[in-house]
């Protein structure tokens, strides 16, 4: 029954999108403007792909260097468009492609599967026999479910010699089972939206059900399928070939997060760039595809002229790590990654707090792509009255109040001991930034779910908050809030749990938190 109502208020949710694209996609086609060409390519086992080429003006008699973009889950091949128009413009043959299960190309959804991944080389094909394409000069790129597919593409065609890989995944297990928890809206929005715009195929179908119905025995199954389809398993092909890897995300992607991005980041070896904005899941790149000045879309082609012109445009002299601040908005540049942790400063998790489970304390992460995407445009993030946190259903710890700004930049960290009446549970950790009046502005927040513990036996908790770039003003504090319930996510808590935070003298519960080096 769950599966079923998320599944259906999912579809309605990208109903009203979907099938207002559909209509321009049509009108698009029919027209046939010029510069652009529709044509149909076989895909892996002949499956046809619908796909258009925008070429430069007078490309007969001259190679120019290939961009394939592969499309976004359940978006129309006509939604890279207006970027397609503007490489062409610079000089590239660019052919995007619907990928195979939905709207009219052919075959079931493979979720970035094997056949996804070998259509990828079967479209290089055809641009290099069909156009006016260099086979020495090839790259791939797009958003979302085409970031994956291009990063699974480089890492098994050494042809692609560039990526960027746009609000996408780099481990799909950590994606949307980080913490051993489903999230729960982002797999519900990615099953409605395929129902809706394709067709999936029976073992997605069955994997999302699996998923959803939180089916513990089919874990290793449903581990082993997202291991298939991460471009993380591969990375020591993609280091071979030597792929530049341009990656770029936003702070509060909810079908996404950011840390694994960032995790995959730090193992490249080859030329790579990390990018991290405000906002949710491709929310940072949406004003491009409108064609609209967008600053993930300029420095993908900054990053294409670099590495596939040749051109000396800086972009590899940049500090690589390159962070945009939710609270200023401005950009910060880093060496790496590591560089981001260098200032820690931590509060302790002090003392003794039981709360029950199965009640959502009113602590939550919001709702996906809309809460961060408030928040990105108007700086809205989730609020919640602190003092008024029912402490039954929550329990919280806060931080003193801080003389200076606390620029928190990178990925927060939880360390606490914990002990359940029950084998399994789930918590859910909140960081806020807590004003003079006790309002809390969230911060940042990440699920973790156990399973097989002993009850009433403690355990320790090391977890990973999302990673983030937030200003707490000077004067306010910081508060960590853990409830067992949240909108986002599946939860484990049997009827009647109740969850014991301690900190033990030995092993001091505490939050470490990062802080931009003044």
């Amino acid at each position: 029954m769950r599966t079923s109502l998320v599944l259906a208020v999912s579809a309605a949710l990208v109903a009203g999108t979907a099938l207002g694209l559909a209509p321009a996609a049509q009108a698009v086609e029919t027209a046939d403007p010029a510069g652009i060409r529709f044509v149909d390519i076989a895909g892996e086992g002949g499956t046809v792909l619908k796909a258009n080429v925008v070429a430069p003006a007078g490309a007969a008699g001259a190679r120019h260097p290939l961009i394939v973009l592969p499309t976004s889950w359940a978006m129309p091949q006509v939604e890279y468009l207006a970027q397609a128009r503007k490489l062409a413009d610079s000089g590239y043959v660019v052919v995007s492609y619907n990928s195979r299960g939905f709207w009219q190309s052919g075959g079931e959804i493979e979720t970035a599967g094997p056949k996804d991944v070998a259509d990828a080389s079967k479209v290089i094909d055809w641009a290099l026999a069909h156009t006016a394409a260099d086979p020495d000069r090839v790259g791939m790129g797009g958003v979302s479910y085409g970031a994956g597919i291009s990063l699974l593409a480089a890492a098994h065609d050494p042809r692609v010699k560039a990526v960027a890989a746009l609000s996408g995944w780099a481990d799909l297990i950590e994606s949307i089972y980080s913490g051993r928890t489903q999230h729960l809206q982002a797999a519900a929005l990615l099953g409605g939206a395929g129902a809706l715009t394709g067709r999936p195929g029976p073992e997605l179908k069955q994997i999302l059900s699996d998923f959803l119905s939180s089916d513990l025995a089919k874990e290793e199954d449903m581990i082993a399928w997202g291991r298939t389809r991460s471009p993380v398993t591969y990375l020591d092909r993609i280091n071979a070939n030597g792929t530049a890897v341009l990656l770029g995300n936003a702070w509060g992607d909810t079908i996404f997060p950011p840390n694994q991005y960032a995790s995959f980041y730090e193992k490249l070896t080859g030329p790579k760039r990390l990018e991290f904005r405000p906002g949710d899941h491709a929310t940072a790149e949406l004003t491009g595809l409108f064609g609209l000045p967008n600053d993930t879309w300029t420095n993908a082609q900054r990053w294409f002229d670099r590495y596939l012109k040749g051109a000396d445009n800086g972009i590899d002299r940049e500090r690589p790590v390159q962070l945009k601040s939710r609270s200023t908005g401005g950009y910060e540049g880093y060496p790496d990654w590591k560089s981001v942790h260098a200032n820690q400063r931590r509060f302790d998790l002090g003392g003794t707090q039981r709360v029950w489970a199965n009640v959502d304390s009113g602590a939550n992460g919001g709702v996906t792509l809309l809460t961060n995407a408030l928040d990105q445009f108007l700086r809205t993030p989730p609020v919640v009255s602190v003092p008024l946190l029912p402490r039954a259903f929550a329990g919280v710890w806060q931080s003193e109040r801080y003389d200076a700004p606390q620029r928190v930049r990178g990925t927060v960290k939880v360390h606490t001991t914990v002990a359940s009446t029950q084998e399994s549970g789930t918590l859910v950790a909140y960081l806020y930034d807590v004003g003079p009046l006790g309002v809390g502005k969230l911060v940042t927040n990440a699920p973790h779910t156990f399973h097989g513990k002993a009850p009433g036996q403690p355990f320790t908790v090391d977890l990973e908050l999302f990673s983030t770039a937030y200003d707490v003003p000077a004067g306010h504090r910081l508060a960590l809030v853990v409830d067992t319930v949240d909108p986002l996510y599946i939860e484990h808590n049997p009827a009647g749990a109740q969850l014991t935070f301690s900190s033990p003298a030995a092993d001091p519960s505490y939050v470490s938190v990062p802080l931009r080096e003044e």
